[in-house]
């Protein structure tokens, strides 16, 4: 498993209990899968209190963390009927990370909206389909099941379930003792490595995105792109819409918004002569599509992303 997914909401807890009085405390417990020390995936072992098969009775969280291997790992029907019976009688039931294929494979997602790290997104709503995936949320709260996001996104997920129990004035103190965010700006996509789809072979839909990411300071309206691949107006806005599953405006966008991101975090030219280079014509327009794809403004991503630029 992940280490952080499993470390970072304990020591959310754990931090809670600092001010809390001790009959309040939070009780935490590590149940593994097998006896003996867990080794995670950066080499850390840990040694769980006791294994899921000798747990009967429903706590009032479950939260199974997520790894590596998890996506492309079998069913194991027996923790999947243990997973299913305890999560279905303790008062709430969360996964973080990639955790939720394990909450998927025992039907405690089917007709929810859910979430999980934005790489692991597109394979769980094709393994699950009467699971609703929704990749840009940080974590998603259906009744009394959680999902959330990728590694640290845990640590959100925490907070909030801190906050439904004691309120925010606590969820804050323990955020400021983490030295993280209470809440976090945006989704995962401003995290993801890219927005604009790709098409692996030769096709004509290649050839106008290769034209795209070539011209971006141009117009590219329909009629520009139907012409580089001599097509009508109306019959290349359907043939790209069916192939590439966005519109070409749509596409033309995210592509203005990944070249704008990688100039964001490696550069300290201004936001007007970004928009500029990379088509948006304005910053403020800028700043929508930023707003509309990621979730923040390129100011705010830059203050997230832009510490990595060399300075000079």
């Amino acid at each position: 498993m992940q280490c952080l997914d499993l470390a970072g909401p304990m020591d959310v807890f754990a931090e809670a209990n600092r001010f809390l009085p001790p009959a309040a405390h939070y009780a935490l417990s590590v149940l593994g899968t097998v006896p003996g020390p867990i080794r995670c995936s950066n080499g850390l072992a840990l040694a769980p209190h006791g294994t899921w098969q000798a747990c009967t009775t429903p706590p009032d969280l479950l939260l199974v963390p997520g790894g590596p291997q998890l996506p492309a790992q079998a069913r194991d029907a027996a923790l999947s009927a243990w997973l299913r019976d305890v999560g279905m009688r303790c008062q709430r039931l969360a996964s973080v990370c990639n955790g939720a294929f394990l909450l998927a494979h025992a039907g405690l997602l089917d007709g929810l909206h859910v979430t999980t790290h934005w790489n692991d997104a597109t394979s769980l709503a094709a393994r699950f389909p009467k699971v609703h995936v929704e990749p840009d949320r940080i974590f998603l709260r259906q009744g009394r099941i959680y999902t959330s996001a990728g590694v640290t996104a845990g640590i959100d997920l925490a907070l909030h379930l801190v906050r439904e129990d004691w309120g925010a004035e606590l969820s804050l103190n323990v955020a400021r003792r983490l030295v993280v965010f209470s809440q976090r700006a945006g989704g995962q996509s401003q995290f993801s490595p890219y927005l604009a789809p790709q098409v692996d072979d030769a096709s004509t839909i290649d050839t106008v995105q290769d034209y795209v990411r070539a011209h971006l300071g141009d117009a590219l309206g329909v009629e520009e792109l139907a012409r580089v691949v001599a097509m009508s107006a109306r019959n290349f806005a359907r043939v790209f819409t069916r192939d590439a599953q966005v519109t070409p405006a749509r596409f033309v966008e995210r592509c203005r918004v990944d070249a704008a991101r990688v100039l964001l975090e490696t550069g300290h030219a201004p936001l007007k002569t970004i928009a500029h280079d990379c088509g948006f014509g304005s910053s403020t327009r800028m700043r929508l599509a930023f707003t509309r794809h990621l979730g923040v403004t390129a100011q705010q991503y830059r203050t997230n992303f832009g510490a990595f630029a060399d300075p000079g």
